[in-house]
């Protein structure tokens, strides 16, 4: 497979892969493509305004990157909740009467507003649990036998790893996950192309990696290893009190790993072939190889978001 090496663009244009679609988000514009059961493309575009744009301050190292996760998963919550309401709306299905007074209540976007904001602080404290509260948990049970607080922090971050991999290992096996986690590789092959100055048709999209090493998954993976040196700060051996430094200096942790992200992203030397060698690996779990009809749908969101001037979208 064909990668874009350091001779190539490296763009900011980044992507999500949705139920039967993908968004992609330019520097401008943001573009949701869905398959509808039909066959036919749903597609939706909007203009864009970037944190940055509205304060300088997040436009900073460091603090570009906590700015840039709230406003991606804010973005990405709408998004998914945009394909799923045309997933649902395909299947014709009867409301319930819960449904149905809902609606007549509040009205039906309030309804999908609300929906979508509950989704997303569950989404939030679901992650928050699993990938901090319990691996903290586990360590603590074993606070008489460890006894040092590095080697409690060494083993946190190992059990939150773990955990992190085998959350991607189960879910990459059902079947429904399968064909969004190849959407999400059509998503990476498609921008592998546009960085390479190739036309974006299918055929040449087919040739490019699915592995991306500007993927969130590859972000994830940083802020896993990160939070072993972030963390390490804190050494309290009350759990609970533990727990609580850990949401404390997570944005700590997420500014840090973006400039990781964000110097692997746009370097070709080893040190940075290196550091972005695990993210790629953890990739074979959440980007599987593309249908044509796939590559289609990630190339009609991406020719929506690139912006006539080919600097403005530069990484």
């Amino acid at each position: 497979m064909k990668e874009c090496k350091k001779e190539c663009k490296k763009t900011s244009i980044g992507g999500q892969a949705l139920i039967e679609g993908i968004m992609m988000l330019g520097p401008k514009k943001s573009a949701i493509a869905v398959r509808r059961a039909d066959g036919e493309i749903e597609l939706k575009v909007e203009d864009v305004t970037r944190p940055a744009d509205k304060c300088r301050i997040f436009g900073w190292p460091f603090v570009r990157g906590v700015a840039g996760i709230v406003d991606s998963l804010r973005r990405g919550f709408r998004a998914l909740d945009y394909a799923s309401s045309i997933a649902i709306s395909d299947i014709d299905e009867e409301k319930t009467r819960f449904e149905k007074w809902l609606e007549e209540k509040f009205g039906s976007r309030a309804v999908e507003n609300a929906i979508t904001a509950i989704a997303g602080v569950l989404g939030v404290l679901i992650s928050v649990s699993m990938f901090i509260f319990l691996p903290t948990l586990l360590a603590g049970l074993l606070d008489g036998v460890i006894g040092s607080g590095i080697l409690r922090n060494i083993l946190e971050g190992v059990l939150r790893i773990t955990i992190f991999f085998l959350f991607m290992f189960s879910i990459s096996h059902m079947k429904d996950m399968k064909r969004v986690f190849s959407y999400h590789g059509a998503e990476h092959k498609t921008i592998f192309c546009y960085e390479a100055g190739e036309e974006l048709t299918v055929e040449n999209v087919k040739r490019f990696s699915k592995e991306h090493p500007r993927c969130g998954t590859s972000f994830m993976f940083s802020v896993m290893i990160v939070s072993i040196l972030v963390f390490s700060v804190v050494s309290w051996s009350n759990p609970f009190i533990r727990m609580a430094f850990r949401l404390l200096l997570l944005p700590v942790v997420v500014g840090i790993s973006y400039e990781i992200n964000r110097y692997v992203g746009r370097s070709e030397n080893l040190l940075a072939r290196i550091i972005r060698a695990p993210g790629l690996w953890f990739q074979g779990f959440t980007t599987f190889e593309p249908d044509d009809g796939m590559i289609e749908i990630a190339i009609t969101a991406l020719s929506e978001v690139i912006p006539e001037d080919a600097e403005s979208d530069k990484w």
